[in-house]
């Protein structure tokens, strides 16, 4: 009877062996973990400052279809039943959530009859989204412009809670209405 020439010998790792695998695993760790907070962090940022692009251009595309007032304002109970506009005191707070609703009396205010068409959640972490002027809501007419109060671009400037200029991500609404994004230190007035 013939036996293997493998018979008796034990198959595995050695210590040596086994540490160096850790060592280049730790190497790679820590490389790669930095990395990764960046990649999630500046998706969750985008994620969030597109969030309210988009229901601005939302809104502003309601008010031409409809050839009605549709007003985006921030809200600290958007999630209510009956949710409402945050205008004065700390209405230049959009993190706290914010509501889209055909204003029909172009007053700023969900009033009994006008219908609320899209409802914006507050943030669930710590990031920041406040303008850098007063401006709680804008009301986009039939024509589809939303007049600025100042006349001039408004900044809402979008920070996370380690206010790391990498991510910070600004929403510049036009004197006329029209939204884009920026990226820190770009636009005028500039991303900050």
């Amino acid at each position: 009877m013939k036996t293997s020439p493998l018979h008796g010998c034990v198959a595995g790792f050695t210590v040596t062996e086994l540490v160096m695998v850790m060592t280049i695993i730790g190497v790679i760790a820590a490389i790669g973990v930095p990395s990764f907070k960046y990649v999630t962090t500046s998706n969750r940022i985008s994620s969030e400052i597109n969030g309210l692009l988009g229901d601005m251009q939302f809104a502003r595309s309601q008010a031409l279809k409809q050839g009605l007032t549709v007003t985006v304002c921030t809200s600290s109970n958007s999630t209510a039943t009956n949710p409402s506009c945050n205008i004065g005191g700390a209405g230049n707070v959009w993190n706290t959530g914010w509501i889209v609703f055909l204003d029909s009396n172009g007053n700023q205010q969900v009033d009994p009859g006008e219908q609320v068409i899209r409802v914006q959640p507050p943030f669930n972490g710590t990031d920041t989204l406040i303008s850098s002027v007063a401006y709680a809501a804008a009301t986009y007419n039939r024509l589809g412009y939303a007049p600025t109060p100042t006349g001039s671009t408004i900044n809402i400037n979008l920070h996370d809670s380690s206010n790391t200029s990498a991510w910070t991500r600004c929403l510049a609404i036009t004197a006329s209405g029209s939204v884009t994004t920026e990226k820190y230190g770009a636009g005028t007035p500039a991303c900050n």
